[in-house]
């Protein structure tokens, strides 16, 4: 594991392979040789210069996930620089250090039409995978939409982090959020974290941090949580109403996907509360919830996906900061080659999250 460093920035011609990473089937990695990318009308090639593990990859890779059939391109968090330009391109040029996301939405669709382009009907369906690689090309509909340029003073990691800060900032566009409002972070992860540090971006008053980590609860401290309880949900409760005065927080973020978490996450919010689901669940659990506590004590709970162009931009707009702490995520840094062994330590908590660099 190296630590987290700014690359130069090195232009290299395209050819006919590159380096990349394939998911075959959950537990194996396979490090091949790829035809390198060419781009089409309206697409760029980007080389990647920094790639992020993340919650989602390692899932994906121990279980499997539903949106990646196998064998499959590896990798979704990524920054570098445009290595070719294709035809009608506007706004890009080769040579220029960009941050994306992996998607983007159609904009024509029933879902887009309504402003729900996280909802779009092929949103998933056209998402760019294949960041734990050399490069990766980006289509037309991404190019245009939510590819932005990256400021020479912002590192590629922290530039990375423009997709999974999209998601947080789509998730609270559904909350609002009062400047003396307590809330309530379950888990310590990545996810986690990036709550913490857009709502003190937003100004909200207090944000304390549930896990089960002390090593994690101490990177919540760090980053500016007020307070953080350790141990399950159950066992916090007491902590989080006293903490509350016996009322229960204005918002609780439920951030493990973890089934008996959604089902807990309610008792600490107070009446009138917001709930908010946002990890994502194995495929076909379903929950149960305290029917006379949601109806009686009017709460409110959302379980938002992915991330809107809106979301994007403010995602941007954040991490372009010099306030935002973003840095302060990125635990280290491993080779291109090294992949399987950054999943291992992000799994294993040995760091947030962690820059695979080609």
């Amino acid at each position: 594991m190296q630590p987290l460093a700014s690359a130069q920035s090195v232009r290299a011609p395209l050819g006919a392979s590159m380096k990349a990473h394939v998911l075959v089937k959950p537990g194996t990695i396979v490090f091949r040789d790829l035809p390198r990318p060419e781009p089409g009308p309206g697409e760029i090639v980007v080389r990647i210069r920094a790639a992020l593990t993340c919650g989602t990859d390692v899932k994906a890779f121990v279980r499997g996930h539903p949106k990646f059939p196998m064998p499959t391109p590896f990798g979704h968090e990524f920054a570098g620089e445009v290595a070719a330009v294709g035809a009608r391109v506007q706004g890009f040029r080769e040579g220029d250090a960009v941050m994306a996301t992996p998607t983007a939405p159609c904009g024509a669709c029933f879902y887009c039409v309504r402003e729900q382009e996280n909802l779009c009907d092929s949103v998933m369906e056209t998402m760019v995978l294949g960041a734990y690689a050399e490069y990766i090309k980006l289509p037309a509909r991404l190019v245009s939409t939510n590819v932005y340029p990256k400021p020479a003073a912002l590192p590629f990691p922290v530039a990375a982090l423009l997709e999974p800060l999209a998601c947080v900032l789509h998730g609270l566009e559904s909350v609002t959020l009062r400047p003396d409002d307590t809330v309530i972070l379950i888990g310590a992860g990545a996810i986690s974290l990036l709550h913490l540090l857009a709502l003190r971006a937003m100004g909200v008053g207090r944000v304390a941090v549930l896990g089960r980590s002390a090593g994690r609860a101490e990177n919540a401290r760090e980053l500016g949580a007020d307070a953080v309880f350790l141990g399950g949900v159950a066992a916090a409760r007491d902590h989080v109403l006293t903490y509350t005065h016996r009322r229960g927080a204005d918002v609780v973020i439920e951030c493990t996907g973890q089934v008996e978490i959604w089902e807990a996450a309610p008792a600490l919010v107070r009446r009138g509360g917001h709930v908010v689901l946002f990890g994502g669940c194995p495929p076909g659990t379903q929950v149960r919830i305290d029917t006379q506590r949601f109806h009686y004590d009017q709460l409110r709970v959302s379980s938002p996906f992915h991330f809107t162009p809106r979301a994007v931009r403010r995602a941007y707009e954040l991490l372009i900061r010099d306030d935002f702490a973003g840095h302060a995520l990125i635990s280290g840094s491993f080779p291109l080659r090294q992949l399987p062994e950054a999943l291992a330590a992000h799994q294993h908590g040995a760091g947030i999250k962690f820059a695979v660099l080609p």
